[in-house]
């Protein structure tokens, strides 16, 4: 569907336009109006004058005539009498006509009813000359309003011409992807609640969200400019694979939105799988064929949803699932989904009050050397007992943490508490773990630094362990910030080593001091050849690097006995003590002190 075609018509501004247009027209028409008026008025006046003095001469004469006055033979004097009683200019007394078409005439009747002669005088049209006088200025003036009136009808009609145009232009703005041509989000959401209202009975509406794997990728390797003709070919691509009447959207920054009407369920799934499934075919782009994949998450109305956001919010729930279980995969909304998305809010608050209540708390694992006689060190461990959940273990919390936004508390809570428990300890060293999100915070080595510094620890007893995955997205940035917490004088350990991607690259690119080797490696131990090998290679590659080598999840004497005889420096598991709150760890250091070791021997 093109977002021409569900643009609204400004019929508003249009009338008020032809408004705006009538109203100066009428300016200029009430201009052209009182200019003509004046002109008849001031020359009606000048004529009602004339007409009072003529009125004003005839009064005069009656009474000279009835005062016995010889009619035919009127002195100069009387004359100047007259003039001045009708208020006339230049009156004159004449026996003939006078021939001037400048001077108005009255005839003069005897007492016989003949004509005795014509008074004449100069018509005052004072009011008309001083109109003429005025006349240029007033007609330059009516010109210049005229002149005024077209100039600003034209530049109200541009001016809404262009407010027409940036009317539009917003509209598309805020209803248009500017780089697809695609409708935005925005526009997405109004087309979805039109679907479902007009949905008729027995069809299905469905709502897929589709996110695009390694768009990123493409950026950082060729440049924004690639980025965005990727996502031009992927709207183009999608425009053609939209069966009639479905919509597809550019939902976010690499998220998009598909939206179409079926006769059923099974129609309906069928069109969006085949759609994400071509979307994640690859693209020819500069000569090059470049690869992304495209995992979506679906649902269903009515199946799944009868409003706007229930089918939005499920669709964004299947989308999440759909990342966690397979990337370029698509999944369709299940109930289940809701329960754990209500689990994770649940989650969510609680953590935020025990974060406020201080109801969190931090167990600690030994670390002991390969001859399981002397503890070296513990490993800092957060625990959460819920009050009515009990226990809630870290790797159900722990990821609701970094999506919530709460790691960062979390993890400066860990680190002050463990760091302030080790100071009890002052033999051992202790080992705090940090998550992807902890080494993205730019204020990370600040704080560290700041709570060192604030409870006085040695730096070089406190060990910062990450995993691989930390250095996957934007290793330059993760490498550094690691090399200068290395540069506070504390040390950094590389946990789960062997169950990422890049290890070597990573132990060649980064300084550690210490090589965690994964439980999955130590479980098979006795049991199979393979894991002995893979071990040993482990602590070859370790001891070439000048690393400390350290296996985790020991549990039995035997894994003990074959790590050691590898060349492993340092165990922790259940072999040796589970974790436990402070207190454990002060009964075990008791335990294992020489003078009880003395006592027992």
């Amino acid at each position: 569907m093109s977002i021409a075609a569900i643009a609204p018509v400004p019929a508003r501004r249009k009338a008020m336009s032809r408004l705006i247009t009538a109203l100066a027209l009428f300016v200029l028409c009430a201009v052209i109006f009182c200019t003509v008026a004046g002109s008849v008025l001031v020359r009606q006046a000048d004529d009602r004058q004339e007409v009072d003095r003529r009125n004003a001469l005839l009064g005069a004469i009656t009474d000279l005539r009835a005062s016995g006055a010889n009619i035919s033979a009127l002195k100069p004097d009387v004359v100047r009498g007259l003039e001045r009683i009708a208020g006339l200019k230049d009156l004159r007394f004449e026996r003939d006509p006078v021939e001037d078409s400048n001077r108005e005439m009255l005839s003069l009747l005897d007492k016989n009813g003949r004509i005795a002669g014509w008074f004449s005088w100069v018509p005052d049209r004072s009011m008309s000359r001083a109109l003429g006088t005025l006349g240029p200025f007033l007609a330059v003036t009516a010109v210049l309003l005229i002149a005024f009136a077209i100039g600003a009808l034209w530049q109200v009609r541009r001016a809404v011409r262009d407010l027409h145009k940036s009317e539009r232009l917003a509209w598309k703005l805020a209803h248009e992807d500017m780089l697809t041509g695609l409708p935005n989000h925005r526009k997405m959401i109004d087309l979805i609640e039109r679907a479902l209202a007009e949905r008729a009975s027995g069809e299905v509406v469905a709502l897929a969200l589709v996110d695009l794997d390694g768009l990123n990728d493409v950026n950082d390797a060729s440049g924004q400019e690639a980025g965005d003709q990727l996502l031009k070919a992927l709207a183009a691509r999608l425009r053609e694979l939209l069966p009639r009447g479905a919509i597809g959207a550019r939902y976010d920054g690499d998220e998009f939105a598909l939206l179409l009407t079926a006769p059923d369920v099974a129609s309906a799934e069928a069109a969006m799988r085949t759609i994400t499934m071509s979307l994640g075919r690859p693209f020819w782009l500069n000569d090059q064929a470049v690869h992304v994949g495209a995992t979506a998450g679906f649902a269903l109305a009515p199946e799944h949803a009868q409003t706007r956001d229930e089918i939005v919010r499920r669709a964004d729930l299947a989308l999440r699932a759909a990342k966690r279980r397979e990337r370029g995969g698509v999944l369709g909304f299940e109930p289940a989904m809701d329960r754990d998305f209500s689990d994770r809010r649940f989650i969510e608050r609680e953590l935020r009050r025990a974060l406020l209540d201080n109801s969190l708390d931090v167990h600690y694992q030994a670390v002991v050397t390969s001859d399981g006689q002397r503890i070296v060190g513990a490993e800092a461990l957060l625990r959460w007992t819920h009050p009515e959940r009990g226990a809630i273990p870290p790797m159900t919390f722990i990821p609701v943490a970094e999506q919530s936004g709460l790691m960062g508390k979390l993890g400066e809570f860990v680190l002050r508490r463990a760091i302030s428990d080790a100071r009890r300890w002052p033999e051992l060293s202790i080992a705090v773990n940090l998550s992807p999100v902890q080494v993205r915070d730019p204020q990370l080595v600040e704080l560290v630094a700041q709570i060192l510094s604030d409870l006085g620890f040695e730096p070089s007893r406190l060990v910062l362990e990450v995993t691989e995955s930390v250095l996957i997205d934007q290793p330059q940035e993760a490498g550094a910030r690691l090399a200068a917490l290395r540069a506070l004088g504390l040390r950094l350990a590389l946990d789960d080593f062997g169950t990422g991607y890049s290890s070597l690259t990573y132990l060649q690119q980064f300084k550690f001091d210490t090589l965690k080797i994964d439980r999955a490696f130590v479980t098979p131990l006795g049991r199979s050849s393979d894991s002995q090998a893979m071990i040993q290679a482990i602590v070859a590659l370790g001891r070439a690097l000048g690393l400390t080598l350290l296996a985790e999840g020991v549990e039995t004497e035997e894994q003990r006995v074959l790590l050691r005889l590898a060349g492993c420096e340092e165990m922790q598991g259940y072999l040796f003590a589970r974790p436990g709150p402070r207190e454990a760890l002060d009964r075990l250091l008791e335990q294992n002190s020489p003078a009880a070791r003395s006592a027992v021997a």
